[in-house]
């Protein structure tokens, strides 16, 4: 199976974690007696991702020390955090050219192994971007309807109030239209809408469970869908 490069989002703030990121940074809260970003590494070990770029902002040297002597490099975003568009775009020169994986660092995951997932049902001659979606009844930690709605090839729509699938954080994407943004701070949705227009961005329904840890409430929840496995 191929082996593709790989962006971990490591940079924000971490606002709807409240106290609990008064002093650390959200990557290094911890779910089941281990820190998030350690979660979603164990994910890029099994899949073989290389190399593995972490972007790092607010307190980003607690990061940096807990990462010491791993193999990873970092992507620094000193001056002020770049949105997932431009910390992707900054973190180029680090990942290499052709398609990427992203993966949010504030998720926990169980079934099958979703960078392996994307990884199988790549298809290059037909897409510029491949997302892994859960119908929003089944994404746990997450409240509201779904970002996307799949036709019957898996082709995104915007789900535009319709009831849909929820966004995960993992995705393959092609990079080139990174560069056509002249804005330094910009979201990926920017360049999703481009390639959903064109009929390139597509979808897939992960085959296991997840949980949002983007609040505190997330944290039991999350540790109790790792405890049903």
């Amino acid at each position: 199976m191929r082996h593709f490069p790989l962006m971990l989002f490591a940079a924000g703030f971490g606002t709807r974690m409240g106290a609990l990121t008064a002093d650390r940074p959200k990557p290094l809260i911890e779910v089941a007696g281990r820190a998030l970003i350690d979660h979603a590494l164990a994910i890029a070990d099994q899949a073989k991702a290389a190399p593995r770029v972490v972007n790092l902002h607010y307190l980003g040297d607690r990061i940096e020390r807990h990462l010491q002597g791993r193999d990873v490099a970092l992507s620094w975003e000193r001056a002020v955090i770049l949105d997932t568009g431009g910390g992707l775009r900054a973190a180029l020169p680090l990942l290499g050219p052709g398609p990427v994986m992203t993966l949010n660092s504030d998720a926990v995951w169980t079934g099958q192994n979703p960078l392996l997932q994307l990884a199988a049902a790549w298809d290059d001659a037909a897409m510029d971007a491949l997302l892994l979606l859960l119908p929003a009844g089944q994404a746990r930690g997450h409240a509201g309807r779904g970002d996307f709605l799949l036709d019957p090839a898996g082709r995104l729509a915007r789900a535009a109030g319709a009831p849909g699938a929820v966004y995960l954080g993992a995705q393959i994407l092609r990079t080139e239209a990174l560069h056509t943004i002249p804005d330094p701070v910009f979201s990926l949705n920017r360049v999703w809408d481009g390639m959903i227009g064109a009929g390139r961005a597509y979808g897939l329904i992960h085959r296991g469970g997840w949980c949002d840890v983007g609040h505190p409430a997330g944290i039991a929840e999350a540790e109790a869908l790792l405890a049903d496995v």
